[in-house]
């Protein structure tokens, strides 16, 4: 039988989860020295009161090996086909640590047919992928067709966000101390993109947060193609008032088909801290694979 799986990053909702019976391998996330397992022991509710506390310890690493090989394994032993979409490359080590546990299983299970793609993209825009490529197998969509798919998407799937505090991106050394503390007495928001390697960017800084916020509607809105017929996703870090904002601002200038809305999870929320909020959509039409998708 062919399986599609993914992991934590993707941030999917319990709701799509449960209606695709998904297998989502969950990133560990550190506190306070002790591990836990995102969205399976710690859910973001919790995570995020722990974040905003500034004295816990909080990190976060990669899946390792042992752990793939663990997720892996009973498809091995079963037969299946599977095509697993893993966190973005350019921001993890996820892809380079599934490599190594599908090596370690082939040499018990020589005909496991596993395909790991490098999904290059992030949270609400993962999520986007993992849904196109679970819709179209349900519509019967073949394992080749789903690779192609994959493979379009990642490359049409466009990423933008922004955060509310420097504070997270300053202690986890992706933002100089000094800089970072200018931006917020100055009250910059920084807007930034996943390029085309899965990296992330910066596009610009404004000043305030409404503005950032503006800005990420503004990008969708010179990027997408055709908008009024996509399926735009948006993530928040536990943010009730910038999704509504967001959400009332792209429904208001976009259009969209529709939303899809996601919580921004352990893997990716530890480095940006509550306020974090992104867009998702496509720079490119659907068309090659339509018929899979109504």
């Amino acid at each position: 039988m062919l399986k599609i799986i993914t992991d934590s990053a993707s941030d999917l909702s319990e709701e799509l989860i449960s209606r695709y019976q998904l297998h989502v391998i969950p990133t560990p996330v550190v506190i306070d020295e002790v591990d836990y397992l995102d969205g399976k022991t710690i859910q973001t509710g919790e995570f995020y009161k722990i974040l905003d506390d500034t004295s816990r310890d909080v990190r976060t690493y990669h899946i390792n090996p042992a752990m793939f090989e663990e997720a892996f394994m009973p498809y091995a032993k079963n037969g299946d086909s599977v095509i697993y979409l893993c966190f973005s490359t350019g921001i993890a080590g996820t892809f380079n640590a599934a490599n190594i546990a599908r090596d370690n299983i082939l040499e018990e299970y020589p005909d496991f047919d596993l395909t790991i793609i490098d999904s290059r993209c992030a949270s609400a825009g993962f999520g986007l992928l993992v849904v196109k490529l679970l819709t179209m197998l349900e519509h019967g969509a073949s394992r080749e067709t789903l690779i192609e798919a994959a493979a379009y998407y990642r490359s049409h799937i466009r990423h933008v966000f922004t955060v509310n505090t420097l504070a997270y991106l300053i202690k986890g050394g992706r933002l100089s101390k000094f800089k970072g503390n200018l931006a917020e007495a100055l009250d910059m928001k920084p807007v930034l993109i996943v390029d085309e390697a899965g990296s992330l960017q910066v596009l610009k800084t404004v000043r305030g947060h409404k503005k950032s916020l503006k800005s990420l509607v503004e990008y969708a809105e010179e990027n997408g193609a055709a908008l009024e017929k996509q399926l735009v996703s948006v993530c928040h870090g536990e943010d009730g008032e910038a999704l509504r904002f967001v959400t009332d601002l792209i429904k208001e200038r976009l259009h969209p088909a529709d939303i899809m809305v996601s919580v921004v999870g352990c893997a990716i929320g530890a480095h940006t801290g509550r306020g974090i909020i992104g867009v998702c959509f496509l720079d490119a039409p659907e068309d090659p694979y339509m018929e899979y998708l109504s």
